[in-house]
């Protein structure tokens, strides 16, 4: 069975199945509504529901209070209609994005490559590539067997690739994880849904552009870059890129080709644990201080795009607005677990 959802102040009506939440009938319209977690913790897809009954579905008690039920406030990542529906949601409008409806993709494991210790590259080639349309900086959710579900991971290949690329690593006691760097291999079946998120680069503003990644974190920024130049985006692009020991710091030969190719494009690797005798003669230390050196501590008309660990994130962010980039500049990617979403968010930043 299925009902009419409108969502205003839109004033767009879609269908909605029932068992379908809001948040997923409204992606796969093309309709981004704010969301994070995605497990009723985070409280970040409140919405009002003007028309129509709701079932809550498993919406924490903290994140949508009695009072705000009473209200006729819901979570959209959980909330399932039980008739046709109004709602009213905060819309956010952004010249540069897609808006791309999310879609359900198959395809076969094409290759998988050790990238460092702990991260494996992974290779998808779909039954029909041409079909995978997404912004650079976004994320796909990737279908598991066995009872496992869903994981999300950012896409690290460029818009329009001959196969979709994940760079995964591996999370201690992770099933999703696990199986993929110790199950899967070539030649299996895979899908995922996609593409999500609203990670991508303001090119509208044409303004210097700062990556500033950790970790698998490198994925997003590395599309983007890779897109950006492929276009021939001549403003300068500067990837602050940190892992702790050389053996982790992966794609650095192709990073160094890119910076000699293109004069535009300057690459700041940073190691934080490396073996003083190593013979390693870059930057030494945490990305935050590594960018701070490189910018002279001045960040002042630019754009940054920050992509890791949450510790990274918040770190990155003090560093940039100590040098004069403030929120509206300054764009992050967060993936929240149910400990991350339930952790108290400063009253201060709405975007990051």
């Amino acid at each position: 069975m299925a009902y009419e959802l409108t969502i205003q102040p839109l004033g767009t009506t879609i269908e909605i199945e029932e068992g379908q939440t809001i948040l997923d009938a409204a992606l796969r319209a093309g309709i981004y509504l704010p969301h994070a977690c995605c497990h009723g913790l985070c409280a970040t897809c409140k919405i009002d529901v003007i028309e129509g009954e709701v079932d809550y579905g498993e919406a924490s008690s903290f994140a949508l209070m009695d009072f705000e039920r009473q209200e006729g406030k819901c979570l959209a990542c959980c909330a399932r209609p039980e008739s046709d529906l109004v709602i009213e949601a905060e819309i956010e409008e952004d010249p540069d994005a897609q808006n791309l409806p999310v879609k359900d993709f198959a395809g076969t494991v094409a290759r998988i490559e050790s990238l460092s210790p702990t991260i494996k590259g992974v290779w998808i080639r779909l039954d029909d590539p041409a079909a995978f349309v997404f912004q650079a900086g976004q994320y796909v959710n990737l279908d598991l067997p066995g009872g496992i579900g869903t994981r999300a991971f950012s896409v690290a290949s460029a818009p329009g690739a001959a196969e979709v690329e994940l760079n995964i690593r591996i999370v201690p006691g992770g099933r999703g994880t696990a199986f993929i760097h110790e199950t899967l291999k070539a030649g299996d079946r895979i899908g995922f849904s996609g593409p999500y998120g609203r990670f991508f680069v303001r090119k509208s503003a044409q303004v210097p552009l700062i990556f500033m990644a950790g970790g698998s974190g490198l994925s997003s920024p590395r599309s983007m870059i890779l897109d950006l130049l492929a276009e021939g985006f001549d403003l300068p692009i500067t990837l602050v890129y940190g892992q702790r020991h050389r053996a982790e710091l992966y794609y650095h030969e192709d990073f160094l080709a890119l910076a000699a190719k293109h004069a535009n494009f300057t690459y700041v690797p940073a190691l934080s644990d490396e073996p003083a005798d190593s013979g390693w003669n870059g930057a030494r230390g945490f990305v935050h201080d590594a960018a701070r050196e490189h910018f002279a501590n001045d960040f002042r008309g630019h754009k940054a795009y920050l992509c890791g660990p949450p510790l990274m994130i918040e770190a990155c962010i003090g560093t940039l607005m100590k040098g004069r980039l403030f929120e509206r500049d300054v764009y992050t990617e967060k993936f929240l677990s149910a400990a991350d979403a339930q952790q108290v968010r400063s009253p201060l930043f709405k975007a990051i």
